[in-house]
């Protein structure tokens, strides 16, 4: 069998892809997310596509883990049930986020704290959980966390999510710095605009102002996303750690800067269903797989 994966947020469309892309290799993939029957869909499907061009005729299975990451041991027990069911784990995946519409006037304690919760504390605690079992075992073994160009960009209704992604980042090189003797390396893969759902429409305003700002003239796919996951796991980026890989068709070169039109239009938890590119409520929740950098 090929490598063991374990990948947080994978019922969604950054995290689905990046399960596709790593099935196709042959990998033993296990599937984490809180949404349970999104999850059992994702992987019901991988088991019925059969082998990747890549897995040399292997299919490897696909197990799925239902966590709901705001609880403080989530993550470190996410990773030991992982390594028990399906063997030491070679790649942690962190691409599980939440991102609520909050204006920095008027966060609270309960937003700010359930926003960290997801989004740094738990790849945080998953890749030393990760790394303790790994040195146990006398193993190394790769951490790709999925930033966003937010984590570079302020944007109105945007500030409390690129404080947590800007902390991810650091989080991320800190990691690299002290487990590189470990053999683990940490990397981070930041997506650019990647809209994820089939409705959105690519001939409105938004879209397009969004798109014209792209040197590259484009959004982003999450194949784009989860090609560069793959790659920054792999052997041949196995002198890179603490890289932040910013996967954005250029726009972090520029001032590229996104009307308040994302986070898209319904609530949905982490790694929920695709998203409309509307107008977001004040104050409702969104999950980061239609990354808005």
């Amino acid at each position: 069998m090929g490598r063991h994966v374990l990948i947080t947020g994978a019922a969604g469309g950054i995290g689905r892809a990046i399960a596709e892309e790593f099935a196709a290799e042959g990998a033993v993939l296990t599937l984490a997310d809180r949404d349970r029957e999104a999850l059992e869909a994702v992987a019901a499907q991988l088991r019925a596509t059969g082998p990747g061009a890549g897995s040399h005729g292997r299919v490897g299975p696909v197990r799925t883990l239902t966590v709901d990451l705001t609880r403080p041991e989530a993550a470190e027990d996410l990773v030991r049930r992982a390594w028990e069911t399906s063997g030491p784990v070679d790649v942690l995946v962190n691409a599980a986020g939440v991102y609520p519409s909050l204006d920095m006037g008027e966060v609270t304690a309960a937003d700010w704290d359930r926003l960290f919760a997801v989004n740094l504390r738990a790849p945080v605690l998953a890749t030393a959980a990760f790394s303790r079992l790994a040195a146990e075992h006398g193993r190394g073994g790769a951490v790709v966390n999925i930033s966003s160009g937010s984590a570079l960009r302020a944007r109105p209704g945007g500030g409390p999510y690129a404080s947590s992604k800007a902390a991810l980042e650091m989080a991320t090189r800190a990691a690299a710095l002290e487990l590189g003797a470990r053999g683990i390396r940490v990397n981070a893969v930041s997506p650019g605009f990647v809209p994820v759902d089939s409705a959105c429409n690519p001939v409105s305003e938004e879209y397009a102002a969004a798109i014209g700002a792209n040197p590259l003239g484009r959004a982003g796919t999450p194949r784009d996303i989860a090609r560069a996951v793959r790659w920054i796991a792999g052997p041949d980026a196995s002198w890179i750690t603490g890289e932040i890989l910013r996967v954005d068709g250029g726009s972090s070169t520029g001032a590229l800067h996104l009307p308040r039109i994302w986070p898209p239009e319904h609530p949905e938890p982490v790694g929920g269903a695709p998203h409309t590119l509307t107008a977001p409520a004040p104050s409702a929740d969104r999950s980061t797989e239609g990354n808005p950098a």
